[in-house]
């Protein structure tokens, strides 16, 4: 395959991406990530998995003591499942944005519905690729799974360069297992409700962290029925 095709095929996927979180995806992924009953089986088994991996993050942030001063971003904000319970925690200011302006939008109505302090939070609609600017932690949780391998490598030293001191991330992880799940449509929703899903190799995603200056100090595998999910965090070497 040519760069130009790969580019080609790069930027289809992305807007496939980012049509299916505008329309029926954010109607089915927000009442996921909601306390609604409207929601089958591997959906609330999702919703599970991804609150352990939301509350393993906070109770990580919560112990190293950095908070109220400290800037964040969450790349890949859905509904504000991280960002609000942070602002909430105190932290100093947050920008987060989702690659569908409708789970930024979202995420927002939900912070001001929370009285959260709408002065440190920014919610905005942007693909991670166009992410800027500079913060001490920098999160992308469950965002991967969109990524092949090597665009998640790449995407992961692109975050580290907007990382002060710390990164955290979480994907789903490749095993053997998980590879055979896949293949035969049970790991994830069938392509009528998702869109492709990927696992990645953790030493890659390690790898190209380290090489960017980072490394990691924490790791953890959340799981539930439906959902896996590796959680790393990385420091920034001294």
């Amino acid at each position: 395959m040519t760069p130009e095709q790969q580019l080609k095929d790069k930027l289809a996927e992305k807007q496939e991406v980012k049509g299916y979180f505008e329309t029926t995806g954010f109607d089915r992924w927000n009442r996921i990530y909601s306390e609604s009953d409207d929601v089958n089986k591997v959906q609330r088994n999702i919703r599970i998995g991804h609150q352990k991996t939301v509350d393993e993050v906070l109770a990580w942030i919560k112990d190293s003591g950095e908070l109220s001063e400290v800037s964040f971003c969450d790349a890949g904000c859905g509904v504000g499942s991280l960002s609000l319970p942070l602002a909430a925690m105190g932290a100093g200011s947050i920008s987060a944005s989702d690659i569908s302006e409708a789970m930024a939008k979202e995420a927002e109505r939900r912070a001001g519905e929370a009285g959260l302090d709408m002065s440190k939070l920014n919610f905005f609609a942007s693909d991670l690729e166009s992410l800027s600017g500079s913060f001490h932690t920098v999160c992308c949780l469950d965002v991967f799974i969109h990524y092949p391998q090597a665009a998640a490598e790449e995407m992961v030293k692109h975050l580290c360069s907007l990382s002060e001191q710390r990164l955290i991330v979480s994907f789903a992880p490749y095993t053997p297992l998980l590879a055979i799940l896949k293949s035969i449509g049970q790991l994830f929703p069938g392509p009528s409700k998702t869109t492709r899903a990927y696992t990645l190799k953790e030493e890659g995603i390690v790898k190209a962290a380290m090489a960017c200056g980072f490394e990691p100090v924490r790791r953890s595998l959340n799981k539930a029925p439906f959902y896996f999910s590796r959680l790393i965090e990385f420091r920034k070497k001294d």
